[in-house]
């Protein structure tokens, strides 16, 4: 439909979807003034540059908005950065409609059901990358963890090139560098050779020419950075916890928001 092709986002167009004829002349008239209110706002915007009005760019967040009801649930870092996203967008037209004077009172009474949630939105800033990774300082102990991983893979990487300098002309390696297979850092051997070097092997090649050893001297290191890694799991788990659980207490307000960022994104749409 004409309308269609300017929604972009998911709720909005769930509203286009259900929209039927209606023989409610005052709530069609109102609808009419309201449509009328955002011509006029969308031309103040082009003519002036003052106010923003935009709904592109928003991502999916469905799932994430289900299951942020759902006590003791946990969303994953993507569906947080999504969710505030739209808050982020929310605080931004209610800003720009609100600058925009009291020439607007339908699309003004519409942007007050948009929570002012800025307090959520700076108390989580910053801890999520766009990607939903957790960034270093999304708390202490993640920085502490990861910057104690970062040291371990410094000393099993100094420990295998300390190896593979020490063999590199015994005829035992197959090439002279570190890899990874299974989580663990290893080194190439020839097949044949297997029996020279005292290790773990984690994988062989394609052609069964090449096996991939963990040398006995780095398994020490290589099991600490393993509990390492687990320890950051189970932070990364507890912070996402929390952070689902700081939403979960506005789930309430979130929904009403989104609602309304529909509502005016079809209104917009409408005016276009």
């Amino acid at each position: 439909s004409i309308i269609g092709r300017q929604i972009a986002s998911h709720p909005a167009r769930r509203l286009l979807d259900a929209l039927e004829p209606s023989s409610d002349r005052a709530a069609l008239e109102e609808a009419h003034r309201e449509t009328h209110e955002a011509v006029a706002l969308l031309n103040e915007a082009a003519a002036l540059k003052n106010v923003t009005i935009r709904f592109s760019g928003l991502p999916g967040i469905d799932e994430g908005l289900a299951r942020i009801g759902i006590e003791g649930a946990s969303l994953d870092g993507k569906e947080i950065y999504d969710l505030l996203q739209w808050l982020d967008r929310a605080a931004e037209l209610r800003a720009s409609i609100s600058n925009a004077g009291d020439h607007y009172p339908l699309l003004a009474r519409r942007s007050t059901q948009l929570a002012d949630l800025r307090p959520v939105l700076r108390s989580i800033a910053g801890k999520l990358h766009p990607n939903g990774t957790l960034a270093d300082h999304a708390s202490v102990a993640l920085e502490r963890i990861r910057r104690g991983m970062d040291r371990q893979r410094e000393a099993i990487q100094h420990s295998l090139e300390k190896f593979l300098r020490l063999h590199k002309d015994d005829g035992v390696l197959q090439d002279d560098f570190v890899t990874i297979r299974s989580e663990r850092f290893v080194i190439p051997l020839v097949a044949g050779q297997r029996g020279k070097i005292p290790g773990v092997i984690h994988a062989a090649s394609g052609t069964g020419a090449t096996l991939f050893v963990e040398p006995m001297e780095t398994i020490a290191l290589n099991n600490e950075l393993v509990r390492l890694t687990e320890e950051e799991m189970r932070e990364c788990h507890r912070i996402l916890l929390e952070l689902t659980a700081t939403l979960r207490e506005h789930a309430a307000a979130i929904r009403a928001t989104i609602d309304a960022m529909a509502g005016l994104e079809f209104t917009f749409a409408k005016a276009r």
